[in-house]
């Protein structure tokens, strides 16, 4: 048997095309065409895994850093006596659908001493998803709004976290739950994003965001360049030194929690006079106020163009003329100055140099705005039983550490509890590791590595190993160098040995 093809021998109708069994749509593929995934191929009879199978380079020399995924430049030749270490991924390995067979690739090697094995296949993942962090102050909907992929629902807003926003799409809801079209426009959207594709989501009652792993959002039509400093009470806390002498009293503009320096305890230790100052919202603890203005996307994440109207009149009996105010966001993208006339109103001045700079400071403080994307995914029977002829032996050991997950070889953070429910970084995967099946569901790589022992003591498929010289047969691969910013699936501090 080829390691490139699958284990059975296919199934021809009376015209000679083959029947794919590698996901539950079972196409018949004539000679040289692709199935509807495009992942399977009829060539010359036999049916055959298209992509390359994904090869990742280490190093014999601990502590030594390489260079991040990238292509040696030529298709390997094969030969495995040279000084890099090898971890076969499950990028372009093939699938265990149906259940019954061992995964396409279990492959012995050794590291440090020790017999090791490691389980290769990419899953049909109907219970699953991708989750996004948007670093913006801007108002993108209200928490549980629809997000929409060319229309269609394919996920909602969710809690907003310190500094961005937080979408979820996907899910088997709206895989499985809704029309035809939505399946499909869900695992598009799945699919692309994960992929480290541009796409734009529009949410009813919101923005429409164009959302690329690892790159800036775009929120109606306007890049964002960095995500907020803090809240506007921690703005406070942080600069509250830096304004003191420069300017009377200084308003932090946040959606969320706005600050006033001379009402906060940081403006209290340094000893800030009272300036009378007036904040329209819910004053929650002195200096600190809630719902000051409306979400949007203006100053600091309100609907707010001109910061004065969150403004009250000055008490008299605190204010004067001639005092001082700073306003500004917690981005430092919008900022003001204004000196209070004789009847107490601010005019807009020109900003003094020191307070110029402590503007540009909040700037400096505040970090890339980019877009992330997680990738969650439920390992589910034939995975599992890819694995172990006893799959729930399989979650046992992934709990109990003594198996390690990867996925395109990049860390996994496994849930807690029941089952193998796990979340990679698509950054820090190969790219293009995910694939799709039209049922719909989303194809993505998982490897789970362990000791040989420790594979045969849960049952593993033990007739199935080849050791890893036996991959220079793989008609297809690709050999990338491993990235410097994930462990090695085989170091031993992945494990409880």
């Amino acid at each position: 048997m080829s390691a490139t093809t699958l284990p059975d021998k296919p199934v021809t109708d009376a015209s000679g095309k083959i029947r794919c069994d590698a996901c539950p749509v079972m196409c018949y593929i004539a000679d040289g065409k692709s199935g509807a995934c495009d992942r399977y191929a009829n060539v010359g009879g036999e049916l055959t895994r298209l992509d390359p199978l994904v090869v990742l380079e280490g190093t014999l020399e601990k502590g030594e850093q390489v260079v991040p995924f990238m292509a040696t430049g030529t298709d390997w030749d094969g030969d495995l006596v040279n000084p890099g270490e090898r971890f076969v991924t499950a990028v372009g390995a093939g699938t265990t659908y149906p259940d019954y067979k061992p995964a396409p690739f279990i492959v012995s090697s050794e590291a440090d001493g020790v017999d090791m094995v490691t389980v290769v296949t990419e899953g049909i993942f109907s219970y699953c998803g991708a989750k996004l962090k948007i670093d913006t102050d801007r108002h993108i909907g209200p928490e549980r709004a629809l997000v929409r992929f060319k229309g269609e629902p394919v996920g909602h807003v969710t809690t907003g976290e310190y500094g961005s926003q937080m979408m979820s799409v996907g899910g088997v809801n709206h895989l499985t739950g809704g029309s035809k079209k939505e399946g499909r426009m869900t695992c598009q959207a799945i699919l692309d994003l994960c992929n480290r594709q541009a796409v734009e989501l529009t949410i009813d009652d919101g923005a429409t965001i164009v959302v690329q792993a690892g790159k800036p959002p775009i929120v109606d039509g306007e890049q964002e360049n960095r995500m907020r400093v803090g809240c506007g009470s921690a703005t406070i806390g942080m600069f509250a030194r830096q304004w003191f002498g420069h300017v009377d009293d200084v308003v932090v503009v946040d959606d969320h929690i706005t600050g006033v320096l001379s009402e906060h305890q940081a403006g209290k230790v340094l000893g800030v006079e009272p300036t009378g100052i007036s904040i329209k919202g819910r004053r929650s603890t002195p200096g600190r106020y809630f719902q000051v203005a409306e979400p949007g996307t203006g100053w600091g994440g309100t609907d707010i163009s001109d910061p004065l109207t969150i403004l009250g009149d000055f008490n008299a009996k605190e204010a004067r003329p001639g005092l001082t105010l700073l306003m500004v966001s917690t981005t430092g993208d919008h900022a003001a100055y204004y000196v209070l006339d004789e009847a107490l109103k601010p005019v807009p001045a020109e900003m003094p140099e020191p307070l110029r700079l402590t503007v540009e400071r909040i700037q400096e403080n505040c970090e890339p705005a980019l877009c992330s994307v997680v990738f969650i995914g439920g390992a589910g029977g034939s995975l599992r039983a890819g694995v172990t002829e006893n799959p729930v032996k399989l979650t046992k050991s992934v709990k109990d550490t003594l198996t390690y997950v990867s996925s395109g070889g990049a860390p996994v953070y496994v849930w807690p509890g029941g089952g193998i429910t796990f979340m990679v970084d698509v950054t820090r995967m190969p790219e293009n590791s995910f694939g799709y099946v039209p049922t719909p569901a989303i194809v993505a790589p998982i490897e789970f590595t362990m000791r040989l022992d420790d594979y045969r003591t849960l049952g593993g498929h033990m007739d199935s190993v080849v050791p890893l010289e036996r991959v220079r047969d793989v008609a297809r691969k690709r050999n990338l160098l491993a990235s410097t910013t994930n462990p090695w699936p085989m170091n031993r501090t992945n494990f409880r040995w």
